[in-house]
């Protein structure tokens, strides 16, 4: 475990100075808006109903507004919970950690794994992993493990987002596990959750996070890169991510990372950053988070960004 301690010390000192000068950076645009140049035209888009449902077991133990908490400040792994009750079985926390979740058309909740804080011997392996927990019994489980994704003591992340596509009943994930210092080398998967086939592998980005998106031109996946502070778009066609990736935001720090993107009204998106350096670190608190809004301005085909209040 001495190999890991180095990991582990970084952990004060890249916060620290990463937070500091993300805060010198964005504080000029606090009460003002930044327009960027000439954009990718995906076209206008507005928030749309998905067939995710709330889980089986959720609506028997009477949780009628749940939170999917992955924050791990209270609870390893995953918690549910609203305003009186709290559901964290003992046996959720096999598996460890999570970092982001999605919900099908049955209430399944299908889960990215995330290393946290330290490294045990287990924790590179459980880092190749979907996890699911069932609709009905609320049991979790491996729901498929990619072998070819293999982390190190180098970079200890692997599969890092997921998102149910209720379209074609797939999920798309994002792996960043091949990437070093030198080159970029994430992989988004395209997966059948019925066969549990790899539709589709696309090379090339670090997806720190994936969001799906209908606009008046067609379907998009969305990107927030964990190399760069950029999003960027694939443009889905036949259920296929067609070419490279375009990019649509550029951030005005380029220590700020996109971890959350959220439709959050027409035309407009808003975008969660966290720091992110590919060493072991703690979940960002709330002080390192930025929120941003982009609003896309169909006419003028700009995007216009501002920071968003805190949650």
């Amino acid at each position: 475990m001495k190999k890991y301690i180095p990991i582990v010390i970084s952990l004060a000192l890249v916060a620290f100075a990463t937070i500091f000068v993300m805060k010198q950076k964005t504080s000029s645009y606090k009460k003002g808006t930044l327009l960027t140049k000439k954009s990718y035209d995906m076209g206008s888009f507005s928030p749309r109903g998905n067939c995710a449902v709330l889980p089986n077991f959720v609506k028997k133990l009477g949780i009628k507004r749940p939170i999917i908490d992955l924050t791990q400040e209270r609870f390893k792994g995953i918690a549910i919970l609203d305003d009186t009750k709290v559901l964290h079985p003992k046996i959720w926390e096999k598996f460890e950690h999570f970092s982001t979740y999605a919900l099908d058309e049955k209430g399944n909740i299908y889960l990215a794994p995330m290393p946290y804080i330290s490294i045990k011997p287990s924790t590179f392996d459980l880092q190749k992993n979907i996890y699911k927990i069932d609709s009905i019994s609320g049991e979790i489980s491996i729901f498929m493990e990619i072998t070819d994704v293999n982390p190190s003591a180098n970079n200890p992340f692997g599969i890092i987002s997921v998102v149910y596509d209720c379209e074609d009943k797939t999920l798309w994930v994002s792996a960043i596990d091949e990437t070093d210092y030198m080159n970029q080398k994430g992989v988004i998967y395209h997966i059948d959750v019925q066969s549990k086939k790899i539709l589709q592998k696309s090379k090339g980005l670090d997806a720190l996070t994936l969001q799906l998106l209908h606009t008046k031109k067609g379907k998009y996946l969305l990107a927030g890169a964990a190399r760069d502070n950029k999003l960027y778009a694939y443009r889905i066609k036949k259920n296929r991510l067609e070419g490279n990736p375009e990019k649509i935001i550029e951030l005005p720090s380029v220590n700020e990372h996109i971890r959350k993107i959220k439709i959050y009204k027409k035309n407009t998106l808003e975008l969660q950053t966290i720091p992110f350096t590919y060493t072991l670190i703690a979940r960002a608190t709330k002080q390192a988070r930025i929120y941003y809004r982009a609003q896309w301005d169909d006419k003028i085909k700009v995007w216009q960004l501002s920071i968003a209040p805190q949650h």
